[in-house]
Protein backbone atom coordinates (compact mmCIF):
# COMPACT_ATOMS: atom_id res chain seq x y z
CA UNK A 1 0.00 0.00 0.00
CA UNK A 2 0.52 3.66 -0.33
CA UNK A 3 0.75 6.88 1.92
CA UNK A 4 0.53 9.99 1.06
CA UNK A 5 0.75 12.76 4.01
CA UNK A 6 0.74 16.22 3.31
CA UNK A 7 1.49 18.96 5.56
CA UNK A 8 1.89 22.78 5.59
CA UNK A 9 -1.72 24.28 5.91
CA UNK A 10 -2.96 26.85 8.06
CA UNK A 11 -4.12 30.52 8.19
CA UNK A 12 -2.89 33.06 6.21
CA UNK A 13 -4.30 36.93 5.83
CA UNK A 14 -4.89 37.22 2.00
CA UNK A 15 -2.02 38.50 -0.11
CA UNK A 16 0.40 35.86 1.87
CA UNK A 17 2.40 32.42 1.15
CA UNK A 18 2.05 29.01 2.43
CA UNK A 19 4.03 26.05 1.77
CA UNK A 20 2.08 22.90 1.98
CA UNK A 21 4.14 19.28 1.11
CA UNK A 22 3.59 15.61 0.90
CA UNK A 23 5.12 12.73 1.27
CA UNK A 24 4.52 9.28 -0.53
CA UNK A 25 5.28 6.39 1.25
CA UNK A 26 5.14 2.86 0.93
CA UNK A 27 5.40 0.00 -2.28
CA UNK A 28 6.32 2.20 -4.51
CA UNK A 29 7.66 0.83 -7.56
CA UNK A 30 7.60 4.21 -9.42
CA UNK A 31 5.15 7.54 -9.47
CA UNK A 32 3.79 9.20 -12.42
CA UNK A 33 1.76 11.95 -12.11
CA UNK A 34 1.40 13.72 -8.37
CA UNK A 35 -1.00 16.51 -8.09
CA UNK A 36 -3.07 18.91 -5.70
CA UNK A 37 -6.64 19.22 -5.63
CA UNK A 38 -8.78 21.51 -3.67
CA UNK A 39 -12.14 21.10 -1.81
CA UNK A 40 -14.13 24.56 -0.58
CA UNK A 41 -17.25 24.04 1.38
CA UNK A 42 -20.15 23.21 -0.72
CA UNK A 43 -17.89 22.66 -3.93
CA UNK A 44 -16.63 19.74 -5.89
CA UNK A 45 -13.29 18.96 -5.76
CA UNK A 46 -11.14 20.67 -8.22
CA UNK A 47 -7.88 20.29 -9.80
CA UNK A 48 -5.16 23.04 -8.39
CA UNK A 49 -2.00 21.81 -10.60
CA UNK A 50 -0.37 18.66 -11.50
CA UNK A 51 2.78 17.38 -12.42
CA UNK A 52 4.26 14.38 -14.58
CA UNK A 53 6.91 12.57 -13.33
CA UNK A 54 8.86 14.07 -16.56
CA UNK A 55 8.20 17.71 -15.06
CA UNK A 56 5.01 19.01 -17.31
CA UNK A 57 2.95 20.89 -15.24
CA UNK A 58 -0.58 21.92 -16.13
CA UNK A 59 -2.45 24.81 -13.78
CA UNK A 60 -6.26 25.89 -12.82
CA UNK A 61 -6.52 29.36 -14.43
CA UNK A 62 -7.50 31.11 -11.07
CA UNK A 63 -4.06 30.02 -9.39
CA UNK A 64 -1.78 30.30 -12.61
CA UNK A 65 1.09 33.12 -11.55
CA UNK A 66 0.43 32.22 -8.58
CA UNK A 67 1.06 28.69 -7.60
CA UNK A 68 4.24 26.65 -8.13
CA UNK A 69 4.02 22.86 -8.17
CA UNK A 70 7.56 20.86 -7.96
CA UNK A 71 8.41 17.36 -6.86
CA UNK A 72 11.36 15.69 -5.87
CA UNK A 73 11.58 12.24 -7.58
CA UNK A 74 14.31 10.20 -5.10
CA UNK A 75 12.26 11.67 -2.20
CA UNK A 76 9.06 10.45 -3.81
CA UNK A 77 7.37 14.40 -2.44
CA UNK A 78 5.80 16.79 -4.02
CA UNK A 79 5.05 20.77 -2.97
CA UNK A 80 2.90 23.44 -3.91
CA UNK A 81 3.97 26.87 -3.15
CA UNK A 82 1.38 29.36 -2.68
CA UNK A 83 1.61 32.61 -3.19
CA UNK A 84 -0.71 36.03 -3.31
CA UNK A 85 -3.20 34.21 -1.69
CA UNK A 86 -7.21 35.13 -1.83
CA UNK A 87 -9.90 34.26 0.53
CA UNK A 88 -11.17 32.01 -2.63
CA UNK A 89 -8.42 29.85 -1.82
CA UNK A 90 -10.00 28.57 1.34
CA UNK A 91 -10.04 25.06 1.07
CA UNK A 92 -8.83 21.64 1.99
CA UNK A 93 -5.91 20.39 -0.04
CA UNK A 94 -5.72 16.78 -1.34
CA UNK A 95 -2.19 15.65 -2.56
CA UNK A 96 -2.73 12.96 -5.41
CA UNK A 97 -0.37 10.56 -6.95
CA UNK A 98 -0.28 7.74 -9.32
CA UNK A 99 1.41 5.21 -8.23
CA UNK A 100 2.83 1.61 -9.26
CA UNK A 101 3.45 -0.57 -6.77
CA UNK A 102 4.29 -3.00 -9.25
CA UNK A 103 5.14 -2.89 -12.82
CA UNK A 104 2.15 -2.67 -15.12
CA UNK A 105 -0.39 -2.15 -12.56
CA UNK A 106 -1.30 1.65 -11.71
CA UNK A 107 -3.77 3.36 -9.41
CA UNK A 108 -4.48 6.50 -7.35
CA UNK A 109 -3.90 7.80 -4.02
CA UNK A 110 -4.79 10.80 -2.02
CA UNK A 111 -3.92 12.25 1.56
CA UNK A 112 -6.50 12.95 3.78
CA UNK A 113 -6.23 17.05 3.01
CA UNK A 114 -4.71 19.77 5.05
CA UNK A 115 -7.06 22.78 5.62
CA UNK A 116 -5.88 25.79 4.06
CA UNK A 117 -7.85 29.00 4.90
CA UNK A 118 -6.87 32.72 3.87
CA UNK A 119 -8.70 35.58 6.00
CA UNK A 120 -8.24 38.39 7.77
Amino acid sequence: QVRLVESGGGLVQPGGSLRLSCAASGTIFRINTMGWYRQAPGKQRELVARITSGGVTNYADSVKGRFTISRDNVKNALSLQMNSLKPEDTAVYYCNANVYSEPGYARDYWGQGTQVTVSS
